[in-house]
């Protein structure tokens, strides 16, 4: 395993790692994550936001409406509050499936990660462009006959096309029962700032991440019924009350949609 670890080249889970604090980073990290902070500071926001939200969707979701399953594919290297930590808090017998396919990022999630004993977490190692593959292997942790929630935060910005990308978002979910949770959160083209980010970490060699257009973020939500206040900047969907004064405007969209039952035979 540790021959496929490159550290001369960035690594988008171990840069992302270190805007958000983390240690599990190499200087190659480090040296473009500086890089982008002289000319992009907001990215740091767009890393802490992001990671808020996914606390926050993942709470909605366990309190609110009763979801006990999570698969989070893209999971990256785990820091504070990561998804099985807030979904167990609020139902200890919540089951969750990583999915990543980076060996740095799977050998952490073994040695971190860890299950409330009324729960179940299980990691996969495999690939988000194989959804047929990715849940056969979470039905050995999840009960795919009922519902489960789809997390796939900043990781469809690694699917270059974006038809392609909605594809994948269709595949998946096609296969989710009715009642299933979609949360999708991205970086976006909103700001001149956040798109010549994106051009550096593209040139240094690393895994491209395309930003995409708000509008963009929506399509992957159609035929879903979408959670109140819709496709919003992260930092405004369902903020913490008595949180931070001002919330700040973020280059990342995000929302939830739940797949609605079908409807019945007329007549």
């Amino acid at each position: 395993m540790r021959a496929r670890i490159d550290t001369r080249t960035p690594h988008s889970a171990r840069f992302w790692n270190y805007f958000v604090g983390g240690k599990d980073n190499y200087e190659v990290d480090r040296a473009l994550g500086d890089h982008i902070k002289t000319t992009f500071p907001g990215l740091a926001d767009v890393a802490r936001t992001s990671r808020q939200f996914l606390g926050r969707t993942v709470e909605y979701l366990a309190r609110e409406q009763g979801i006990r399953q999570f698969l989070d594919i893209g999971t990256g290297l785990p820091t504070a509050d990561n998804t099985h930590e807030v979904a167990q808090r609020v139902a200890p017998d919540a089951r969750i499936a990583y999915v990543d396919n980076d060996p740095l990022v799977l050998a952490h999630a073994r040695a971190l990660l860890t299950s409330a004993p009324q729960g179940k977490t299980a990691f996969i190692d495999a690939d988000l462009h194989e959804p047929d593959a990715v849940l056969e292997q979470a039905a050995a942790t999840l009960d795919l006959s009922r519902p489960v929630a789809l997390m796939l935060l900043s990781v469809l910005g690694h699917v270059g096309d974006y038809q392609r990308a909605r594809g994948l978002v269709a595949r998946y979910m096609e296969q989710l029962p009715p009642g299933s949770h979609l949360v999708v959160c991205d970086s976006t083209a909103t700001s001149t700032g956040m798109i010549a980010a994106a051009e550096a970490y593209n040139s240094s060699g690393a895994i491209p991440y395309h930003v995409r257009e708000v509008a963009e973020i929506a399509g992957f939500f159609d035929g879903l019924e979408t959670a109140e206040p819709g496709v919003v900047q992260v930092t405004r969907w369902r903020p913490v009350p008595d949180g931070a004064p001002h919330l700040p405007d973020v280059d990342a969209y995000g929302a939830v949609g739940r797949k609605p039952h079908p409807s019945p035979p007329e007549g």
